[in-house]
């Protein structure tokens, strides 16, 4: 018996919910894959699953066994991208669900990719929030706090916090709050994500604030309102990354540094490493340094402590 072979068959009847749906995937027969199932119970003397006419599902040894099996063969495929035959170039298209703030910081390095792998094709698809990879099509995406869904493998790439911010032509002719509670007496920029996004919530001196803020113009999208505090319309909160350059160019300038708001971690999530293309793993590759740059640069004090702003109330 081929043990890798028949663990991997396994896991797609496990994943699947069919014997037939898999023999479908693998160009065989029900017949082959039931017999390779069999042989895999009759190897570890146990049985893997109920099976009755209209419903498949695992007995407990087959759920032990489900937990070992994506681990051998993650390992598998590991040893294989390493030292075996997927070492040519990867070719296709990636399909990637972003944000509109991390579409905008990581387009700038897909230049060097593409150069790279010139076999190699990106669609950026950029949506506030995702659902069901599957449903969207998507190879992978981006999550902002810890995924739900335990079928997915879920891999941190940072934790960021959002910037107060506002043009200088704002400043000018309005002056900048010294405290969150002086954001009262400011027009501001929502970004309408749900019933609670006019409250905003800093940490600091004296510990926590929230702020319910007037609303002088509201979008759905954070790049909308990056490009309403851009035009000088109010104070916005967005995420840090997405207007780091604005700051670091005198666009847009950073306010109250001293009362941050909570950091969410974020995440790449994908299907499990053993079904990912070799450009989909390029993809990813490139996502985490990305990420990892913008952090290592958020992270540095003096980036933002240079550029704070000097306008009063």
């Amino acid at each position: 018996m081929d043990m890798l072979r028949a663990l991997s068959t396994f896991l797609r009847i496990a994943e699947t919910g069919s014997f037939s749906a898999v023999a479908r995937e693998t160009n065989t027969t029900p017949s082959a894959v039931t017999r390779m199932v069999g042989q895999l119970e009759e190897h570890f003397r146990v049985r893997l699953f109920h099976r009755t006419t209209r419903h498949l599902s695992l007995t407990e040894d087959g759920q032990d066994l489900l937990g070992h099996a994506r681990n051998i063969i993650d390992a598998a495929t590991d040893l294989e991208d390493t030292i075996g035959h997927q070492r040519t170039a990867p070719t296709g298209r990636v399909r990637v669900g972003l944000t509109p703030g991390a579409a905008r910081l990581l387009t700038p390095g897909l230049v060097d990719l593409l150069a790279r792998y010139p076999g190699l094709s990106v669609d950026f698809v950029v949506r506030e929030q995702f659902g069901d990879l599957i449903e969207d099509r998507l190879d992978l995406a981006m999550r902002l706090g810890q995924p739900s869904d335990a079928s997915l493998v879920a891999r941190s790439v940072g934790e960021f916090g959002r910037a107060l911010v506002a043009a200088p032509s704002y400043l000018e002719r309005f002056g900048a709050p010294s405290d969150p509670a002086g954001l009262s007496a400011h027009r501001c920029i929502v970004q309408d994500a749900d019933p609670t996004s006019a409250t905003w919530h800093f940490t600091g001196p004296g510990g926590p604030h929230t702020i319910e803020v007037v609303s002088a113009f509201s979008a759905n999208n954070a790049e909308v309102v990056r490009q309403a505090a851009l035009a000088g319309h109010g104070i916005a909160l967005l995420p840090e990354p997405q207007v780091l350059e604005d700051i670091l160019a005198a666009r847009l300038y950073r306010l109250l540094p001293n009362y941050p708001t909570e950091r969410t971690r974020a995440f790449l999530v994908y299907p499990s490493r053993r079904h990912l293309a070799p450009r989909t793993r390029v993809v990813i590759d490139f996502l985490v340094e990305r990420f990892a740059a913008v952090g290592a640069r958020l992270a540095d004090e003096r980036v933002w402590g240079e550029h704070e702003t000097v306008w009063l109330v």
